[in-house]
């Protein structure tokens, strides 16, 4: 088996040489035993380097007990603090839990970087966080030291200070193998939420919240910190982004291993190369519905191909923080994206669409693998999207709200067909069919997505009480250049497919 490449560095943590109690529920009631074993030393932590400095178990418990799920401090970016420069990497960040690792026995920090995408959150070693600074406590949350909640900075006073050895830190609870604060997190939402409007209140009166499809409505999933730390697809090694309910036991595996053919997963390598060693599967099983060089598309249905469809989800919960996991896989079709060569099809990327969607939506979920992005791939699976609706004869539209990158490919996309479209009608001087209706009757694109790019590009203008389209030269000269980029395009007269129909009384393939 060949070396996988590793996509994407893990984050190293400092080693220190401080011991800490086996578990954060013994620092409960740790006042007592620090009133007991206090010698009156001086604990100035301003003065200490933490990377560098073993701490004591008093000194660690009394670190813990200032440190809470939801507070906001500010943290090292760099490898190790007492690294040259490693000041300038400081990023404010909450605390969303607290656990203790295995070996060696310390304590970590599972933090969101504030102003920084869900995706950045990692657990930090505790030598990174800065405590000499101001710690900023929750809402609600009752400050360790005694008093009001808000800011305040640690000395060598609170080691003494009878309210604080009074005080008892939050018991902690065991979420999936983690340690998790038994207090609802305060973290707020992304302000990227994959919506297009210009504003709340636009987004709300046009985007109510869905109880149906692949949108999730529950703010605990969205909350929950990653659980895996790398996982190998193939020849990749890649750092997931999100939480995905795998197994508890995989939470405990420094490297998870996944079948890039039958997408099964493995905590342990010898149990992998055994998978591998008695896996025939080559391919997606399901129906080649496109070939063109070396993409293929293959269309599964999730009542019949249920156990792959179920291994997509989990493995696409990894890298997709807005969608809700589905165990009940019978409304979806999948289109699964495969690079081919004499050892197999390699799956690239994946979009999921309901049977029968009441919003005419041609697009649930959508995911380019990481190893496999910005190649142009997202691009080819969104235009495949709307190939296929134009043998439906139906306008589409992706399910609402996008991710952050989604909505970046999405507007990519309609910008480039409806402009493709315009300056064909230049070319052919025909004004009559250059309207919303025409452009949404060639591209399967919903007028109210097409009125949408055509307000970002600025070519909607508003002459004579009435609105007209208009295409200036920068909108030219940036499509010229787009399109002069090597990419893969999608040839319709390689489309084998026929439209779903739920009153099909046979079954659409076979296996």
């Amino acid at each position: 088996m060949p070396q996988p490449k590793k996509f994407k560095h893990d984050v190293r943590h400092s080693s220190g040489k401080a011991k800490v109690p086996a578990s954060l529920n013994s620092l409960d009631h740790a006042g007592s035993s620090d009133q007991e074993n206090d010698s009156g030393e001086v604990f100035q932590l301003s003065e200490v380097n933490l990377s560098t400095t073993p701490l004591s178990d008093q000194h660690l418990k009394i670190l813990l007990k200032h440190v809470l799920v939801g507070c906001t401090l500010l943290v090292f970016k760099g490898s190790r603090p007492n690294e040259a420069g490693s000041e300038k990497e400081q990023r404010l960040a909450e605390v969303l839990s607290v656990r203790t690792t295995i070996s060696p026995n310390q304590p970590e920090f599972y933090v969101h970087y504030c102003g920084f995408n869900k995706r950045l959150d990692e657990w930090v070693h505790y030598s990174k966080l800065d405590i000499t600074k101001p710690i900023q406590y929750p809402k609600g949350v009752k400050n360790p030291l005694g008093g009001v909640e808000g800011s305040r900075t640690m000395d060598s006073k609170d080691l003494h200070d009878p309210a604080h050895k009074n005080s008892t830190a939050r018991s902690a609870r065991i979420r999936n193998g983690l340690h998790v604060s038994d207090s609802p997190s305060v973290r707020k939402k992304d302000q990227l939420d994959g919506s297009y409007w210009d504003s709340d209140e636009e987004r709300k009166d046009h985007e109510p919240i869905r109880s149906s499809g692949s949108m999730t409505q529950n703010i605990h999933e969205i909350s929950r910190v990653k659980n895996l730390s790398r996982v190998q697809i193939g020849q990749y090694e890649v750092e997931p982004w999100y939480f995905s309910p795998y197994p508890p036991e995989f939470s405990d595996s420094s490297l998870v291993y996944i079948c890039e053919f039958c997408l099964c997963a493995y905590h342990k390598e010898i149990c992998f190369r055994r998978h591998r060693s008695k896996c025939k599967l080559r391919h997606p099983p399901g129906k080649e519905i496109y070939r063109n060089k070396d993409i293929s598309f293959f269309e599964l249905d999730g009542r019949i191909q249920k156990p792959y469809c179920r291994w997509l989800g989990l493995l696409s919960k990894l890298f997709l923080d807005h969608k809700t996991l589905y165990y009940d896989m019978d409304p979806f079709l999948f289109y699964v994206m495969t690079q081919n060569d004499e050892y197999g099809c390699h799956i690239l990327g994946y979009f999921s669409k309901e049977k029968e969607s009441l919003e005419n939506y041609n697009l649930a979920c959508i995911l380019t693998l990481p190893q496999h992005q910005r190649k142009g791939y997202g691009r080819l699976l969104i235009q495949f999207s709307y190939e296929l609706s134009k043998i439906e004869k139906k306008n589409g539209s992706p399910e609402k709200p996008l991710s952050d990158l989604g909505l970046l490919s999405y507007r990519a996309y309609w910008s480039e067909a409806i402009v493709d479209y315009l300056l064909s009608l230049k070319r052919m001087d025909d004004r009559s069919a250059a309207s919303v209706e025409q452009i949404a009757a060639a591209t399967a694109i919903t007028p109210l997505d097409i009125v949408h790019t055509l307000n970002t590009l600025g070519a909607l203008k508003y002459y004579r009480n009435e609105f007209v389209l208009h295409l200036s030269d920068a909108i030219i000269e940036g499509f010229i250049r787009t399109s002069k980029k090597h990419r893969h395009v999608i040839d319709p007269s390689c489309i084998q497919w026929t439209p779903y129909s739920a009153s099909t009384n046979q079954p659409r393939y076979i296996n």
